[in-house]
């Protein structure tokens, strides 16, 4: 059975972010993930994962301003230095928290930039990144994103993100697959698992088309797990869902997939 890590940013709401933590680890997960750290400073982060004993399975680099609809720097050629920096702070955290992997939105494609200058940006801006991120140790994932949710993003489907992988040549870059995202722009995820899951190193998973935890929407997610164990696939499933009620209701899924505690 494959393994789940809570959501921070999107689960357990019910609490204030440092002390979903508490909240995560009494619900039975071992491992957790979120997008951004970086409104705390990195020891009270780290705290809370050692105090619980949780494993920090992965976060983003940073990505601009979220509030104002920015998803990402690195396909920007304007913002090429911001980027840049933004990688610095990125490892400067994950280094402190023990995160394996840090993410890299690729951002929406900016106005008046063509999709081949984006793409040259993109590609040189990875290659920069993954390099840094070699140097600590660090796996650079990169994941499409649909586009009913976030016009416009620059990576939109699971053979543009392995071509781009493809071509930077760096070999700790690697596809995060969102079960998610990737149902809503592909379908086709059983075959898609199949032919790239050598280049995967991180799932993410919510059901479609509510973005709500698995059995409320039209995704098999228990035939998508064996699957995923037929495959071999050993890493953490992250549990990016925005859940429908309360967070501890919504994990109801957890006992139909498994033993409880499978999870842990």
């Amino acid at each position: 059975m494959p393994k789940f890590a809570a959501n921070l940013s999107l689960m357990f709401n019910e609490a204030g972010f440092l002390d979903r933590f508490a909240a995560a680890h009494a619900a039975g997960f071992r491992a957790v993930e979120f997008m951004f750290p970086y409104a705390f400073d990195p020891r009270q982060v780290a705290a809370r994962l050692q105090r619980y004993d949780l494993a920090l399975v992965l976060h983003n680099l940073p990505a601009g301003d979220w509030a104002a609809g920015e998803r990402g720097l690195a396909c920007d050629p304007r913002r090429t230095r911001e980027f840049r920096d933004s990688v610095s702070l990125g490892i400067e955290y994950a280094t402190e928290l023990g995160a394996p992997r840090l993410h890299c939105l690729a951002g929406r494609l900016p106005p008046n930039v063509t999709h081949e200058r984006a793409h040259a940006t993109y590609v040189d801006n990875l290659r920069f990144a993954a390099s840094r991120c070699r140097e600590h140790g660090i796996a650079l994932l990169i994941e499409p994103i649909n586009t009913r949710d976030v016009p416009g993003y620059f990576l939109t489907g699971t053979r543009q993100a392995a071509a781009i992988i493809a071509e930077t040549g760096a070999d700790n870059l690697f596809l995060q697959y969102d079960i998610y995202h990737m149902q809503r722009m592909e379908g086709e995820l059983a075959g898609t698992l199949r032919q790239y899951l050598p280049l995967i190193r991180h799932v993410q998973l919510a059901d479609v088309p509510g973005r709500h935890q698995p059995g409320t929407g039209e995704i098999h997610f228990p035939y998508l797990f064996r699957l995923l164990d037929e495959l071999g696939y050993d890493g953490w499933l992250g549990c990016e869902y925005v859940p429908q009620g309360d967070t501890l209701a919504s994990l109801a899924w957890l006992e139909q997939v498994g033993s409880p505690g499978c999870w842990t």
